[in-house]
């Protein structure tokens, strides 16, 4: 039964596709297969979330940028906690995601599901699908979603398995958003404040949210020197650089 479905998926992903799935065509299925509003794929490292590898529509897009920017949301969970998360009713759930949610529901994301994207042992982000709709999954939802998420791991390690040593498969760069500018950030706070790159990235999104500034933002003035992070230094943390 599972190899028929399996089958089907990958069925659907051929027609009109090449040999090798693209990313945006491999998120369109998914939420096609899954008869969902929309999906988005974010891949995950540790504590650090890479980026999002595709989504199917704006509202996807914004789902995993809210989750990139405020490290909260289905797919964050369901990497850290290795199983899917599932909230059908987002809007009834304020306190689950306190920050994702208001603009999730906002935006029209009324069921939202993730699903952790592993081969083996190896973790490798989310799979998410929403809905504009409330509502549980059906079984035959909740099971191709299963599928879904396990080929999406898949066809990310066969991309990146012919990009060179230390660089991104160009398959999956083309179109995704890896907010390269926020690693390179996250990084130089690590170092100036002796943490791990995880809890550098946390303490730019908290002085993004707490000032209203775009994550991306932030990090860009961390990155010209214009924003440091020392240990003691006055206002929470966070200071702008002199810039004369």
């Amino acid at each position: 039964m599972a190899g028929d479905r399996l089958l089907r998926i990958l069925a659907q992903l051929a027609s009109g596709a090449t040999a090798e799935p693209e990313p945006a065509r491999l998120c369109e299925v998914c939420a096609d297969v899954a008869l969902m509003s929309g999906a988005g794929i974010m891949l995950m490292d540790g504590d650090v979330q890479q980026g999002s590898v595709c989504s199917s529509n704006d509202v996807s897009a914004l789902i995993e940028d809210l989750q990139y920017t405020l490290g909260e949301g289905p797919c964050v969970d369901a990497y850290h906690d290795d199983r899917p998360v599932l909230e059908p009713n987002l809007a009834g759930q304020s306190d689950r995601w306190m920050a994702f949610t208001p603009p999730a529901v906002s935006a029209g994301a009324l069921a939202i599901f993730g699903f952790p994207l592993r081969v083996g042992g190896i973790r490798l982000g989310a799979l998410n699908l929403y809905r504009d709709q409330p509502g549980e999954m059906t079984d035959e939802q909740y099971a191709d979603a299963l599928v879904l998420a396990g080929l999406a791991a898949q066809s990310v390690l066969v991309m990146q398995a012919h990009a060179s040593p230390g660089a991104l498969a160009e398959e999956l760069e083309n179109g995704a958003d890896f907010r390269f500018v926020v690693h390179q950030a996250s990084g130089m706070v690590a170092v100036q404040l002796g943490v791990s790159v995880g809890e550098a990235l946390a303490r730019l999104r908290a002085y993004a949210f707490g000032n209203n500034r775009p994550l991306h933002d932030v990090a860009e003035a961390v990155v010209a020197r214009k924003l440091r992070l020392d240990d003691h230094p006055p206002r929470g943390g966070l200071r702008w650089a002199d810039s004369g």
